[in-house]
């Protein structure tokens, strides 16, 4: 294995000295770099937007987006993977992630994990993988033998298979069927790729399921009106996106959520006063789209 090819191992010639500075100067380094990670993702949004768009086509036929990976990129796919149920009302198979070692890898760094072929085939056969389904390999060396193994399984099984990856030309964006491919650059200290590859890592995550979520009717204007009211500061987001996204009192919104139990139907119901299960079967109608279930109501009123 050749590291030295690989742009995310190599050395950083702004922090040859991060180790005789002040600790205000070592921070201000690490700002530095640390702010050049979203310019290096904005060359690559058309084809994240051309993967948020497979992802939505294949959810809307049942299919799945499922993340897998190693290390702090495994434990990236799932951060982001087990904030969809509360935030948009997903079910917990819907967006799904896998790691490299399983759940013990999630809190134990369990490195050796990361080489197991077998395993990374295995893992994606147990997921029943299938054509709908939209696999993402993440790695910041795109060179993760897990992870590739992983995605030529899923690719023989038929799914769309992409790779976000922190370095050009790797095999991972060879095997993929689009590759984003965060140009980063080298690390503030060398190969720790849990800093600025694992931040364009997590911002193209938040971008793909956060993109999905729109696409699929989750989000009204810029409010989450699929949110999982589960707990008390859950309950009171919701009938705070009630009241904003209706026009309405708090005690006007906290009736509506007391009825329909949801943001959603609830925000339906204010704006169009439709009532009981007509509010259920215009959303059905939309597949859960709020603005056209409101703009369908209001024309027909």
């Amino acid at each position: 294995m050749n590291l030295q090819n690989i742009l995310t191992e190599k050395r950083n010639d702004h922090t040859f000295d991060i180790d005789q500075v002040s600790t205000l100067e070592m921070v201000k380094k690490i700002n530095d770099e640390d702010k050049t990670v979203a310019s290096a993702i904005e060359s690559i949004l058309p084809q994240v937007a051309k993967v948020i768009d497979w992802i939505v086509a294949g959810m809307k036929k049942g299919g799945r987006l499922i993340y897998i990976g190693a290390g702090t990129s495994g434990r990236l796919g799932i951060l982001d993977a087990s904030e969809c149920p509360p935030t948009y009302g997903t079910s917990p198979d819907q967006v799904i992630a896998i790691i490299a070692g399983g759940d013990q890898a999630i809190q134990y760094a369990l490195e050796g994990a990361e080489d197991d072929e077998e395993k990374g085939r295995e893992d994606i056969t147990a997921k029943k993988v299938g054509p709908n389904d939209v696999v993402i390999g993440i790695a910041a060396s795109g060179r993760t033998p897990y992870t590739i193994a992983a995605m030529k399984q899923a690719k023989e099984l038929g799914a769309k298979v992409a790779a976000l990856v922190c370095t050009p030309q790797s095999e991972m964006e060879a095997v993929a069927d689009e590759a984003l491919v965060a140009e980063v650059g080298p690390e503030v200290v060398t190969g720790s790729t849990r800093m600025k590859a694992g931040t364009a890592q997590k911002l193209i995550l938040n971008m793909l399921s956060t993109g999905t979520m729109i696409q699929m009717g989750k989000v009204y204007s810029n409010l989450m009106v699929d949110v999982m009211a589960s707990n008390e500061k859950l309950k009171e987001r919701a009938k705070l996106i009630v009241a904003e996204a209706a026009g309405v009192t708090l005690e006007e919104a906290d009736a509506a959520m007391k009825e329909f139990k949801s943001a959603k139907p609830a925000i339906l119901s204010l704006v169009t006063g439709l009532k009981g299960p007509e509010v259920a079967e215009m959303l059905q109608k939309h597949n859960g789209h709020l603005r056209a279930a409101i703009e369908d109501t209001l024309k027909l009123s």
